[in-house]
């Protein structure tokens, strides 16, 4: 078998193997984030919330937990992580202090409350993803192993 011949049989097989193991991922991904999402609904939020509360209480040692920083993490606009916020001080799950440096800016921080409910919701999600970790990870290997093979093939 030739090299045209290796390359073209793996040029026909290829794109029904990569949608499949994308596939596969995205299945392995969505399991968890549904898991995550009625986690966060049980406990009486919404989704967002806990995602909030989890970058504001995750964020690296001395970054200033903004609005800004929160919208980015999030993915989400400015305006839309102001309505989020304001809906999450309300319930007493955040507080916003004004920055010393740069008085236009807020710095938000946990409460005591938000805390709380941040621990319940992770400790829920740590034994998740505990169970889901070997599927998880194979499904992130084959996603590995097509995208080597893939660029074995363009190489060809």
């Amino acid at each position: 078998m030739s090299c045209y011949d290796i390359y073209m049989k793996l040029e026909t097989e290829q794109p029904d193997h990569l949608l499949n193991t994308l596939a596969e991922f995205r299945f392995e991904l969505r399991r968890f984030l549904q898991f995550s999402e009625n986690a966060s609904l049980e406990a009486g939020l919404q989704p967002q919330q806990h995602q909030l509360l989890l970058q504001i209480a995750g964020a690296p040692d001395g970054t200033a937990v903004t609005i800004a920083f929160a919208a980015g993490r999030l993915g989400l606009k400015h305006n839309s992580t102001v309505e989020l916020v304001d809906r999450t001080e309300r319930e007493e799950l955040i507080a916003r202090t004004s920055d010393k440096e740069d008085k236009r800016r807020a710095l938000l921080h946990l409460t005591r409350k938000g805390r709380q409910v941040l621990h319940k919701l992770s400790g829920g999600h740590a034994r998740e993803l505990n169970e889901m970790a070997p599927r998880l990870v194979q499904a992130l290997m084959r996603v590995r192993r097509h995208s080597r093979l893939s660029f074995a093939t363009e190489v060809l």
